[in-house]
């Protein structure tokens, strides 16, 4: 991938490209479809940070995506790397379809049977997603496929078994789980649910998280 819509300023000029997301929280990108060689595509643009203190960060960004979907290549629950540009700039096939957001009416259970067979592929490959939800699973003729890896994370071989790795898997099929339950009606089986529930780690980090947060925000504690 060599060329991206015209670029003026701190803004995409879109006039021939179809703006998706504009990012409006830090570190968010702005996103728009359009072509490139030909093919629809999609692309996430960090290029307003060039030039400022948050400019490595996105860099940063844009490589680690770019790392996972190249290491996903040829994987038909990833969206293809078109390639990128400026280090700012990160570029991907478009895929058509329907995601799993709250609008939709009905999903099979051969979907959501995919779905997780995905994940566990992803897991066993040391790839944890870490942002599973409805609008990051599109549904393209009848097969899942995983959107917005840019908080994927691989962990080292040796870290795989690890408490912090275990948990983000976790993580992720208790997402999946989730999703299932909203669009089905399944809910999770005894098993299940026992597997996915968290440890008392994680809950007392969470709960010492939601203390410090109501803190900061001036809110009184929980009782």
């Amino acid at each position: 991938m060599n060329t991206l819509p015209t670029y003026n300023g701190h803004r995409p000029m879109i006039s021939s490209s179809q703006l998706l997301k504009r990012g409006e929280r830090l570190l968010e990108p702005d996103v728009y479809r359009t072509e490139l060689a030909g093919r629809a595509a999609v692309v996430k643009d960090y290029r307003r940070y060039r030039g400022t203190p948050l400019s490595p960060l996105a860099r940063l960004l844009v490589r680690r995506e770019a790392r996972v979907l190249r290491r996903l290549s040829g994987w038909k629950h990833a969206p293809a790397l078109l390639g990128t540009v400026g280090g700012l700039a990160l570029g991907m096939e478009f895929v058509p379809g329907h995601t799993l957001s709250a609008g939709v009416q009905e999903v099979s259970q051969e979907v959501f049977d995919q779905l997780q067979s995905a994940l566990t592929r992803l897991h066993a490959a040391g790839i944890t997603h870490n942002d599973l939800h409805g609008t990051n699973v599109v549904v393209s003729a009848g097969v899942p496929v995983l959107l917005d890896f840019t908080s994927a994370w691989r962990s080292p071989r040796w870290l795989r078994n690890g408490p912090i790795s275990r948990q983000l898997r976790r993580s992720d099929m208790k997402n999946l789980v989730k999703m299932r339950q909203r669009l089905t009606g399944q809910r999770p089986s005894a098993e299940q649910a026992a597997l996915l529930a968290e440890p008392h780690w994680v809950q007392a980090i969470r709960n010492l998280w939601k203390r410090l947060y109501r803190h900061l925000k001036g809110q009184p504690a929980a009782r």
